[in-house]
């Protein structure tokens, strides 16, 4: 034989081998290898944690009260204002002015003791406590469509699968791998 003929039967059969093998590509062609991510909605739930936020205030109080009454500041008043209004005038005079003195004596004393009363107040500190709430997001997962060749479908995985989601042999999602 010749060899220009061994040569062309040997490209000859390379070539048909050739063929064959991308003909049998697509003879055993097991469709998609992966599904297409389409869309990944992270799913997401607000979490509220209480927790007790305090401060300390200063509260003003009045001290207590030993004569609601004035009596003390009143009477001492009514003695101071007679003997002051019995300097003044003579006999029948002088009585008014003492009665007058006295009256007028009494409510100045009154008025004396309840101005002191209400100024006489101590300071205490004070916890004034509320309750605060933290938010935080705990990520659940994520709603994931994805599409195999015509066909979409719908999921929730624990992770962001990215662009593509592999199959097995029989054209279903593999989700352990993710």
């Amino acid at each position: 034989m010749n060899k220009s003929m061994l040569a062309g039967i040997g490209i000859g059969v390379a070539a048909a081998l050739g063929v064959a093998a991308v003909a049998s590509m697509n003879v055993f062609d097991r469709g998609p290898q992966y599904a297409q991510v389409v869309s990944a909605t992270p799913i997401k739930e607000t979490i509220k944690t209480p927790r007790k936020e305090c401060r300390n205030v200063a509260v003003t109080h009045r001290a207590p009260v030993q004569d609601e009454n004035r009596i003390v500041g009143s009477a001492l008043g009514a003695v101071a204002g007679g003997v002051i209004g019995h300097q003044f005038g003579g006999g029948r005079g002088r009585d008014v002015a003492t009665v007058v003195g006295a009256l007028g004596g009494g409510y100045a004393g009154n008025q004396v003791q309840g101005a002191m009363q209400d100024r006489d107040t101590y300071t205490t500190t004070q916890q004034r406590c509320k309750t605060v709430y933290d938010k935080s997001e705990k990520m659940l997962g994520y709603d994931v469509t994805y599409r195999i060749g015509d066909q979409q479908g719908k999921i929730r995985m624990d992770k962001d699968p990215g662009t593509q989601i592999p199959l097995d042999g029989n054209g279903q999602l593999v989700l352990n791998k993710i």
